[in-house]
């Protein structure tokens, strides 16, 4: 065999070439704010190494590869509040970062009726391929940039930021927003109050829970370390276009300015 050829059916030890982006994003890392925003479906792009996964480029582009809208939103909100955010720069069908890693939806063999060749029959060391090189570095990038704030003497509040489908399973969706949370209503009830006082249709836990044991994130940096902490869902049909994302990153930063200078947002759950 010539050397540095790879042997058949063997697996690249490395996922991304040198040439592709990290699997996450930062943002203002020097952010004033006492406030780390993540956005878990930032990105619907695949490592080159595993191709298309399988599916067609209109496949790729549609909510089961990302969460559409929820970047922009993210960026804009970062900028508006003075925040530092973490972005993930990987399709959660690739690994997705707000499941955990030993449940089946981690790396989905099918989603929302679209099936993925390229997540059936992964052998181990694919599968942890995807955890080591994927999900593991993102997460790190979240927990040093909330390290950083603790380090600095603050005690951040977390917002996860997701976007959900006007239409799912043939059924519309009558919330335009959703805030989803556990059992610490820190930020979860104010910002329901101030969301719903603008006369924005809004969903408590709902149409997905925050008690969801499948979800990572929000257990993770949100419960794990007793800081506040919310998971902002918006419905990516006003959120899709640059003016829209631009309207709700403008709203969420009008309520969230208080909160982040109110002392009971920061008392001991």
């Amino acid at each position: 065999m010539p050397d540095g050829e790879t042997p058949r059916g063997a697996v690249d030890l490395r996922l991304l070439t040198r040439d592709e982006p990290p699997p996450f994003t930062v943002l203002n890392a020097s952010g004033a704010a006492p406030l780390v925003i993540t956005c878990d479906h930032a990105s619907n792009r695949v490592p080159e190494a595993l191709g298309d996964l399988g599916l067609n480029r209109a496949e790729l582009a549609r909510h089961i590869a990302w969460d559409i809208g929820a970047a922009e939103v993210t960026r804009r909100l970062a900028s508006l509040l003075d925040a530092p955010a973490v972005l993930s720069h990987f399709s959660r069908l690739v690994i997705d970062p707000n499941r955990r890693v030993d449940v089946p939806a981690s790396i989905p063999p099918i989603s929302d009726g679209t099936e993925v060749p390229g997540n059936r029959h992964l052998s181990d060391r694919e599968i942890r391929q995807r955890r080591e090189q994927l999900f593991a570095p993102y997460h790190a990038a979240c927990e040093r940039m909330i390290e950083a704030k603790i380090a600095g003497g603050i005690r951040p509040a977390l917002i996860f930021l997701h976007s959900f489908t006007p239409v799912f399973a043939g059924e519309e969706r009558w919330m335009e927003a959703a805030i989803l949370w556990d059992r610490d209503d820190r930020l979860p009830r104010p910002l329901l109050e101030g969301l719903r006082a603008r006369g924005i249709a809004t969903g408590d836990n709902e149409p997905y829970s925050g008690r969801s044991t499948e979800d990572y994130s929000l257990h993770a940096h949100g419960d794990a370390r007793g800081l506040p902490h919310v998971l902002i869902e918006l419905r990516q049909d006003v959120i899709d276009t640059k003016a829209g994302a631009e309207r709700w990153a403008e709203t969420l930063a009008e309520i969230l300015r208080p909160l982040l200078t109110d002392p009971a947002t920061f008392r001991s759950p």
